[in-house]
């Protein structure tokens, strides 16, 4: 995990000169840090972008205590998982290291909303597009279970076309990153599931 030390010190900082609490973190892997304007499009969430470039849900759990020393979030949006499956983790492992977050985030913060973003269907990533498929189903299995402020946020079939690849209009050219396109359709899809499910007392 050494290798995330630069950014997380990062991260740390800029929790550090936060001038106000944010009502929301974002927390997750490149796909959360490269979301530029996220803070703009959600900006009355008071959101932060604590996105960390090419973690894992591993890792995301393993610098967890250190991210959110300081924080004090009215809720949480994840993203990770992706690049778990992309080192070949297996989809049990990834369901793990989802628990294992949700426990550090229950103890810390105790029933706060969350929200996990499923796995996003990459191009560069079809040939393991069953087990991106199987952990989101599997997670959101578990999430549907609980009834503890926890939520799925389908974005995984909004990105197929009609026989079951991903659209190529929302990446990059690498196959794996969003471009601007698919940060727009999901800035649209989940900030009106936030508007949803979040608290009146949130807008």
């Amino acid at each position: 995990m050494f290798w995330y030390e630069a950014d997380i010190k990062q991260l740390e900082q800029k929790v550090a000169h936060l001038n106000t609490p944010p009502y929301m973190v974002f927390y997750g892997s490149s796909t959360i840090r490269l979301w530029d304007h996220l803070e703009k499009d959600f900006q009355h969430y008071n959101a932060v972008n604590l996105g960390f470039g090419g973690s894992t849900l591993a890792a995301c759990v393993w610098f967890y205590d250190r991210v959110f020393a300081n924080l004090k979030p009215s809720s949480i949006v994840l993203y990770a998982g992706d690049n778990d499956l992309g080192d070949n983790r297996h989809p049990e492992e990834v369901f793990i290291y989802y628990q294992q977050l949700m426990h550090k985030i229950r103890t810390q913060f105790g029933n706060i909303p969350v929200f996990f973003l499923s796995i996003k269907p990459s191009i560069n990533r079809f040939h393991i597009i069953d087990r991106i498929k199987y952990t989101n189903r599997i997670i959101s299995q578990e999430i549907n279970k609980d009834h503890n402020n926890s939520f799925y946020i389908n974005l995984y079939e909004k990105m197929l076309d009609d026989s079951g690849f991903p659209m190529k209009q929302f990446y990059q050219q690498d196959g794996l990153h969003l471009n601007s396109y698919g940060y727009g359709m999901w800035k649209e899809v989940v900030g009106k599931y936030l508007n949803d499910y979040l608290p009146l007392d949130f807008n």
